[in-house]
C-alpha cells in the first residue's frame, strides 16, 4: 500500500529532513494499526514499508526521487498518478491517509489513535510535589509569603517566555533547513 524510508538514520549530522520521516512514519503505524486491529481487517489490504537504505532498487523501479511517499498498488494493472499520496498539498496525517485510501479502494479505516498519557502523568507529578512539601513544611508555611520567592519565581517565568524557548516549543522550527538558492543545509542556532 505505501512506501516510506525508515523514520530516523543514526549518524546524521544535523538529521534533515528526518524528523519528517519520523513524523509520517509514525502517521503511517497508527494507520496501519488502526486497520489491523479493527473489526473489518480483511486481506483486502496490506500496508508495507520500504527503507530506502535497504531496498534502493524499489526506489529505482519506481522512479521514486523523494521520501517519503505513499504509493496504492491496485490489484491489477499498474499505478496511475492518483495512486501516489499528495503529501504537499493534504500533509501525512492518519486521518488524511485513510481518506485517500478510501477513494482508491473503498475500504474505509476507522483511526484509532493511542492514548496519551503525558499530560495526566505531569499533573500527577506536579500535585505529588506540592503536596509532598506542603507536607513536609507543615509546621512553617512562611515560605509561602516570601516576596522575594514569588518575584523570582515570577522572573522565572517571563524569562522563559521571552525567551525564544517557549516559542520554539510550541512552532517547532525545524534544526536545519536546505537554502533554496544553492541547495547548502544550514542549521540554526
Amino acid at each position: 500500500m505505501a512506501q516510506q524510508p525508515q523514520a530516523d538514520r543514526p549518524g546524521t549530522p544535523t538529521g534533515y529532513p528526518y524528523v519528517r520521516h519520523r513524523q509520517a512514519n509514525e502517521e503511517y503505524q497508527v494507520l496501519a494499526n488502526s486497520w489491523r486491529y479493527s473489526s473489518a481487517f480483511s486481506n483486502k489490504l496490506f500496508f508495507t514499508v520500504v527503507d530506502y537504505d535497504e531496498g534502493a532498487d524499489v526506489f529505482q523501479q519506481l522512479n521514486m526521487n523523494s521520501a517519503p511517499t505513499f504509493m496504492h498498488f491496485p490489484a491489477k494493472g499498474k499505478p496511475k498518478r492518483a495512486d501516489t499520496f499528495d503529501l504537499q498539498r493534504i500533509g501525512f496525517a492518519s486521518e488524511q491517509l485513510a481518506k485517500w485510501i478510501a477513494d482508491r479502494t473503498d475500504v474505509q479505516i476507522r483511526v484509532f489513535r493511542p492514548p496519551n498519557y503525558s499530560g495526566t502523568i505531569a499533573l500527577a507529578l506536579l500535585v505529588s510535589l506540592v503536596g509532598g512539601l506542603l507536607y513536609l513544611r507543615r509546621n512553617n508555611l512562611e515560605f509561602i509569603y516570601n516576596k522575594t520567592g514569588w518575584a523570582m519565581a515570577a522572573l522565572c517565568v517571563v524569562f522563559a517566555m521571552t525567551s525564544g524557548q517557549m516559542w520554539n516549543h510550541i512552532r517547532g522550527p525545524p534544526y536545519a533547513h536546505k537554502n533554496p538558492q544553492n541547495g547548502q543545509v544550514v542549521t540554526m542556532s
